[in-house]
């Protein structure tokens, strides 16, 4: 059984309610549940919450919330695996046999159905303990500069200060859409980047909504952007 859980506690302090927060004329979390539902990839689509307002809505556009995630891992400082760990868990008490699940972020408007696809492909083929979407720097880290009190600046990396930017190697970030992993990996490997593959999208099709001007940028890019998801 391949299992898709959505982390969404109630909580969130730069913006509020950020998870059912109305964007692209539906609650944020919505899209997640759509983007896991036109996959057709999973026996179970899932959210993971603290806050009753969150499940209700995410009942209402097709997802199950067969439990209620404990207050303990619904805080600022909770990771990623002990929650999907937590969801594993619960469900295997039902007497769900799960082989891989899928943690998708609820702020995620941007998620494409194929990603979810090739990144599963992936996961099989490479017997990595966990796959997710990654994207290229738009700037070399290797280039980054420091900036003291003063204002004065300083190369972080003296030794690629001269360099060109194109004699660097390219560096990629997480994306922040999904990770697929193997129930084992979920129970037993809480280090997601260290042991996993990385499936390239292009910087485009990529944000991290934390603060208001990220879902002000997200909200411009949207229109455009959806037309090739």
């Amino acid at each position: 059984m391949k299992l898709a859980v959505i982390p969404a506690r109630g909580g969130s302090k730069r913006i509020p309610r950020k998870n059912i927060k109305h964007f692209g004329g539906k609650p944020m979390i919505a899209h997640a549940i759509a983007a896991a539902q036109a996959s057709a990839l999973f026996t179970h689509i899932l959210v993971s919450t603290d806050d009753e307002e969150v499940a209700h809505i995410a009942r209402t556009y097709g997802a199950e919330t067969p439990f209620m995630r404990p207050s303990n891992l619904a805080d600022d400082h909770t990771p990623t695996v002990p929650v999907i760990a937590h969801a594993i868990r619960e469900v295997t008490t039902f007497g769900w046999v799960v082989d891989c699940v899928c943690c998708i972020y609820p702020c995620n408007p941007f998620l494409r159905p194929q990603d979810l696809e090739q990144a599963l492909a992936l996961l099989h083929s490479s017997h990595a303990d966990y796959v997710f979407t990654i994207t290229e720097f738009p700037s070399a880290p290797q280039r980054a500069l420091t900036r003291h009190a003063d204002g004065r600046l300083a190369a972080l990396y003296p030794a690629h200060e001269l360099a060109r930017t194109q004699d660097l190697a390219p560096s990629y970030h997480d994306a922040g859409q999904f990770y697929w992993g193997t129930r084992h990996a979920w129970l037993n490997n809480p280090r997601i980047h260290s042991n996993g593959m990385g499936l390239v999208i292009p910087r485009w099709r990529v944000i991290d909504i934390d603060t208001p001007e990220d879902w002000q940028r997200a909200e411009m890019l949207y229109p455009i952007v959806a037309k090739s998801i």
